[in-house]
């Protein structure tokens, strides 16, 4: 497993920093485009307003969601549709997911976590495997969530460690239990299976 590092109680404007900085680092060690995956759901948002305002070169920025939800882009539980509104007007290419995606290597896969450890939208049920011959997935969740009841396309283990870095913001003392648990190898969830498969360094905004 590689370097985990957590930081405990950062604000939204901290977490942006974090990002600009290794965006940044990123930009410059390249001379073409990079690719970056995003999470869904509320966490991600707020955060992205903050990065908004720091001047990134989003041109030269390809964002992809970490997983998805299997509907249309104006539907209010698309992943897709709420990053094209929020990066596409600074300049970011959005790539959607679809089942015969082939993913680059990333600069950054920013991931959240439930607390049944499922990353992206590879739940438990899944049972995903480090050596999935897939790079995304169509599945569906189960139990399946009522305020989401919808089949998932995700990326699978495999693509979401071709990453330079990788980055998880997930809240409070469940789902920082759950992390430490997952770094100490006390558990099979998701999480943990994917933090066993990485090989980039990690860092987790509890």
């Amino acid at each position: 497993m590689p370097d985990v590092i957590i930081n405990q109680g950062a604000s939204d404007s901290a977490i942006a920093d974090w990002l600009a900085q290794h965006l940044s680092d990123a930009l410059a060690a390249h001379s073409g485009e990079i690719a970056i995956s995003l999470p869904g759901g509320s966490t991600p948002f707020p955060i992205l307003a903050e990065l908004a305002r720091m001047g990134l070169p989003f041109d030269r920025i390809a964002v992809w969601p970490g997983d998805d939800r299997v509907v249309p882009e104006d539907h209010a539980a698309s992943n897709v549709g709420r990053i094209r509104a929020a990066l596409e007007p600074l300049g970011a290419r959005i790539v959607p997911l679809v089942e015969d995606a082939a993913p680059p290597h990333f600069a950054l896969v920013w991931l959240g976590m439930g607390l049944d450890g499922h990353i992206a939208s590879l739940f438990p049920n899944t049972d995903p495997r480090p050596d999935a011959p897939a790079r995304v997935l169509r599945l569906t969740p189960d139990p399946l969530p009522p305020e989401a009841p919808f089949d998932r396309l995700s990326l699978t283990i495999p693509s979401l460690v071709a990453t330079e870095a990788m980055l998880f913001v997930a809240r409070g003392a469940e789902k920082e239990a759950i992390l430490r648990a997952a770094i100490a190898g006390q558990h099979d969830l998701p999480v943990a299976r994917l933090l066993g498969a990485a090989k980039a360094p990690v860092t987790c905004f509890t």
